[in-house]
């Protein structure tokens, strides 16, 4: 696989997903065929707002963090960053949101790694790119639209 993903779980109250499955979504979610290395880091509310507050200025939990890496390429080293998602949080959003939590986790993944990638939705014409694609991975998955019956803001992370 393309991607390997180092997974880092800081929050034992849930239970994340299996690291296979991570490992699937991440890789489903690369848009080329390059080997990449991830960090993946599973955390709790406080460390998801600390990390929010610190990065983006907004004094709560989040669904995902990407934190894309700019390594020039003579360093050899294929780090394309690290993700960091609160599983409190998305267990929340998946009963808010009426999905099953592998969806939504599934989704989380997707979303996180296209941020690596280079993928925005700060304008609307970059909304509607990533989400299409989103959309399309999610679905590849057998999950239904993962904006479907949902506000686009209560998705943006």
């Amino acid at each position: 696989m393309p991607v390997k993903l180092d997974v880092q779980y800081a929050e034992s109250q849930d239970e994340p997903p299996p690291r296979q499955l991570l490992e699937q979504w991440a890789n489903l979610a690369l848009c080329d065929d390059r080997e990449v290395e991830v960090s993946l880091r599973i955390v709790g509310e406080e460390e998801s707002q600390s990390l929010n507050h610190s990065y983006r200025g907004k004094n709560k939990p989040t669904n995902v963090l990407s934190f894309p890496m700019d390594m020039p390429e003579e360093f050899g080293v294929p780090l394309l960053g690290d993700l960091v998602i609160c599983a409190p949080v998305v267990e929340r959003e998946a009963v808010e949101q009426n999905k099953s939590s592998q969806a939504h986790w599934a989704h989380m993944v997707i979303h996180g790694m296209l941020h690596l990638q280079g993928y925005d939705h700060i304008t609307d014409a970059e909304a509607d790119e990533m989400e299409s694609l989103e959309t399309r991975l999610v679905q590849q998955l057998n999950f239904p639209d993962p904006y479907q019956n949902v506000s686009a803001e209560n998705n943006k992370s």
